[in-house]
């Protein structure tokens, strides 16, 4: 076969900083479309983006030549230099260091971009906490709950 082809889907998740709320609609409204900027220049395709203030929900399609934790590296540091330069106000806005990312079927696709547009309604009834380790179980992934948040 000559050629590569591939359909690498991923629903990742990632906190502010013990789990601070900056992530206001108005930043937002700036800061997502921004997200999906640096998907782009690295080569990815952002289909959804969403959270609330203290979390951010992508839905991503990435290419096979590229590590993810690479991608997630540019995206916090981008997006946070970016927070500092345009918002000094949020000067102390930084990203925890992990993230969690999960494999998607197409299949799954329209499952996986109603639950990110769902972010705020689901939030009034579980915090990011229970959220992010039901989301764990549910996909299998071993982890110690003692060192899944900083």
């Amino acid at each position: 076969m000559p050629g590569t082809y591939s359909q690498l889907l991923l629903h990742i998740v990632f906190s502010t900083k013990g789990r601070a709320p900056w992530i206001t609609a108005e930043i937002a409204d700036r800061l997502y479309p921004y997200i999906g900027g640096i998907v782009r220049a690295e080569k990815g395709m952002l289909y959804d983006i969403g959270g609330i203030e203290d979390h951010v929900h992508l839905y991503l399609r990435w290419r096979p030549d590229g590590s993810i934790s690479d991608l997630m590296r540019t995206v916090k540091s981008r997006s946070s230099k970016w927070v500092h330069d345009t918002l000094p106000a949020l000067s102390a806005f930084a990203w925890q260091e992990g993230y969690s990312v999960f494999s998607v079927s197409k299949s799954q696709e329209g499952a996986v971009k109603a639950y990110i547009a769902a972010q705020h309604e689901r939030h009034k009834r579980e915090d990011f906490r229970t959220e992010l380790l039901r989301m764990l179980r549910l996909h299998e992934i071993e982890f110690d709950e003692r060192f899944v948040f900083d």
